[in-house]
């Protein structure tokens, strides 16, 4: 594994390195929206630029408010954040301990949060031959009372695979039993939200549930993430934030996100339409096996001999960024992940890959 914890989504570094403008790469590294944010968000940011004379809510009171509604769940369930990013890095220091177990492939986060803390790490590596679907009696073995936290993303990062909700019950049975802090990711599930686990968590004080407002709202520029848990876990972890880590404008944002149904409605039909499309355009292609996903991405194998890494870069001549996912813990250079775009840019990448595969039938 590599210990790069470098991400998807540099597109300006990439542009920068290329000596282009950033608007000439279609960028399909960083997994967003490709509606882009909510329609009132524009109008909601520009009307509080007044209010950026004023320091922010240290709360971030109506933000939680609307959340807990949005959710079914109380407003002392939710705690906002400067991404959830920043909860992954404060978690370690809420719960202590030493030993941590990542359910990989994962997000590189949890291994780099773990590590500043001083902490151990372990992985349970899902197998690509089973859809990178996750064994429950493999993580009861694994667990066995040896790990003070366990990581899990869902749906997970880069697959795309889905633990069922019933399955997610057991997992949090099982981290009780084990005395282990669950934290699960589900900074995608907005992608399908009827599969998200908000209405267990808040039962279980050792348990939170982190989601992430920058992918389905597309607003990744102003960082914003939440976690929903038990009011005494919220608690604990309000307390370690730093003063006004949310600033006005992105709670400004959440809320004008929020409250449009329509949008929400929309991104799911056009996410789901268009990644199954997408997916059997690049199952059609020579030397790639694609993975099934519920999330706004597609998780991609190269059968060729070809690296990701030289596709990354062919494809960069061209004006297109995909994600290498070689270092991810548990996947090798022969993976890649594309996230959902707009049709034409969906259709600007088979082109070229079909190009590339054409070119490299013959190895």
């Amino acid at each position: 594994m590599s210990n790069s914890h470098e991400h998807g989504g540099n597109v300006f570094a990439v542009a920068r390195s290329l000596g282009i403008s950033s608007e000439g790469i279609i960028d399909f590294s960083a997994s967003i929206n490709p509606l882009g944010m909510a329609p009132g968000v524009r109008q909601a940011l520009a009307d509080c630029v007044e209010r950026l004379l004023h320091y922010p809510d240290k709360g971030a009171a109506e933000l939680r408010d609307c959340l807990a509604a949005y959710h079914g769940v109380s407003a002392a369930q939710v705690a906002v954040a400067n991404g959830s990013t920043e909860l992954i890095h404060l978690l370690p220091r809420m719960v202590g301990g030493g030993r941590g177990l990542i359910v990989a492939p994962a997000f590189a986060e949890y291994a780099c949060a773990l590590e500043k803390s001083g902490w151990q790490i372990d992985y349970l590596t899902l197998d690509q031959e089973d859809g990178f679907s996750l064994s429950l009696p493999n993580l009861a073995k694994k667990l066995a009372g040896r790990y003070d936290m366990l990581f899990v993303c869902n749906p997970g990062n880069p697959t795309g695979a889905l633990i069922p909700k019933s399955d997610i019950a057991t997992l949090l049975e099982l981290t009780r039993e084990n005395g282990t802090f669950l934290v699960l990711d589900e900074a995608f599930i907005d992608f399908c939200e009827g599969e998200s686990a908000k209405d267990l968590v808040g039962s279980y004080p050792r348990a939170v549930l982190l989601r992430s407002m920058t992918k389905f709202f597309a607003i990744p520029g102003l960082r914003l993430g939440y976690a929903i848990g038990a009011p005494e876990t919220i608690g604990a972890i309000a307390s370690l934030q730093d003063p006004w880590s949310v600033n006005t404008a992105a709670q400004v944002a959440g809320i004008a996100s929020l409250g449009d149904a329509a949008y929400c409605e929309r991104t799911r039909r056009y996410v789901s339409g268009e990644r199954e499309r997408l997916a059997a355009a690049l199952a059609g292609l020579p030397g790639l096996r694609v993975f099934p996903s519920r999330a706004n991405y597609l998780l991609v194998r190269l059968g060729n001999g070809t690296s990701a890494a030289q596709l990354r870069a062919r494809l960069l001549e061209r004006g297109v960024l995909i994600r290498d996912c070689g270092n991810f813990e548990g996947l090798d250079g022969g993976f890649f992940r594309v996230a959902v775009r707009l049709r034409g840019e969906n259709d600007r990448l088979l082109e070229l890959l079909g190009e590339i595969c054409r070119q490299d039938g013959g190895k």
